[in-house]
Parts: C-alpha cells; structure tokens; sequence
C-alpha cells in the first residue's frame, strides 16, 4: 500500500512540474516539450482555418473557431490574418476587437479586457529568453504575463513587452512600445512609450 501511494505522489509531483506547468508559472521551460509542440501545432492549425474563411463565411462559423482557439465562449471580433502560441493563455472580456495582423505570444497568460480595441499589426509578447549565451542556447525559455484592462485602444503597430499592464481606458499611439506599466486613464506615446497627458 504504501509503494501505491509512493508512486501516487511522484506522478502528482511530475504532473505539477510539466514544461506546461512551469510556462504557466513564469519558470524557465523546454518549448520542444512534446505536449507544448503539440499545442502550439493545434493554435497553428486553428489560426490557419480562420485565416482562411472566405470573407463572406457565417459569424457562427468563425465563432466556432475561436471558441476552439480560446477553449471558451467569445464573442470578439478578429480579423484576419491573427497569430498565437497557444491561443487558450489568451483571456478574453467582452466585445473586443482586433484588427488584421495581430499576433499575441501567449506562452504566459494575456488578460484582455472589455471593450478593447486593438489596431492593425498590434503585438503581445509575453516570451522572453535568458540573456546569457549559454542559457539561451540551450533553447529554454520563459514568460511574464500581460494585463490589458478595460476600455483599451492599442493604435496601430503597438508593441507590448513581457510583463507589462495597462490601466482601464487608456489610449496608446501608433508605433509605441510598451515596456513599462501604464495608468488607467492616460494617452501613452512612444518609444518606449511613455504618459503623454490624461484622457
């Protein structure tokens, strides 16, 4: 009985301390994870169907794809072309928008608000990668997660980099680049992008 449990608890512990898990918790991971390839094939597999609805192609059609790529219920509006690691990092409000040429690196957990607005070419990098030589050839990488808060429009072009918040209802200018956290309430500017003034 007891080498049951034994063996119960070191299949607990490695199912804790999958590659998966570690992404998910900001810990350096292994992308060649076969589970992790795999998901990313299924997201590369749904992306490529949506991308190539016909523009005339049913609301429930296109629903259906990307309550697929999410893994919930949504009721945003994409435009293709869109890109994503995983597709079901992403946690999207209601009525959110996003224009052609998106692309959202979801190895760590994108929050998007309601009512979010994001313009052509906007894109969401969570990944990041060690700064030492060695490290980062050893092909391990890791993520910091992405808040984007209610009543958000990104301007064209937007980048936004690992770790990053944005306040409800701020607007960012097209081109910016995002490194550093931005208040609710502000249009933000540049690069890197900084607070220009209140809305």
């Amino acid at each position: 009985m007891a080498t049951v449990k034994h063996i119960q608890s070191l299949r607990c512990k490695e199912i804790m301390h999958s590659e998966k898990e570690k992404m998910l918790s900001g810990e350096r991971y292994d992308p060649a994870d076969p589970d992790l390839v795999a998901e990313r094939l299924r997201a590369r597999e749904l992306c490529l169907e949506l991308n190539s609805l016909p523009p005339r192609a049913s609301d429930a059609r296109r629903q259906d794809l990307l309550t697929r790529l999410f893994g919930t219920p949504t009721d945003a509006y994409v435009t293709p072309p869109f890109f994503c690691d995983y597709g079901s990092n992403i946690e999207l409000g209601s009525n959110v928008y996003f224009n052609f040429n998106c692309v959202v690196l979801d190895g760590a957990k994108v929050t998007i608000g309601s009512n979010v607005l994001f313009g052509p070419a906007v894109q969401v990098y969570t990944a990041l990668h060690p700064m030492g030589v060695d490290e980062r050839r050893s092909g391990i990488e890791f993520g910091e997660p992405i808040f984007i808060g209610d009543d958000v429009w990104l301007g064209g072009g937007t980048i936004i980099c690992p770790g990053v918040s944005i306040g409800d209802g701020s607007v960012i200018g097209a081109g910016s680049v995002i490194t550093r956290d931005v208040p609710s309430g502000v249009f933000a500017a540049g690069n890197p992008c900084r607070v220009i003034r209140p809305v």
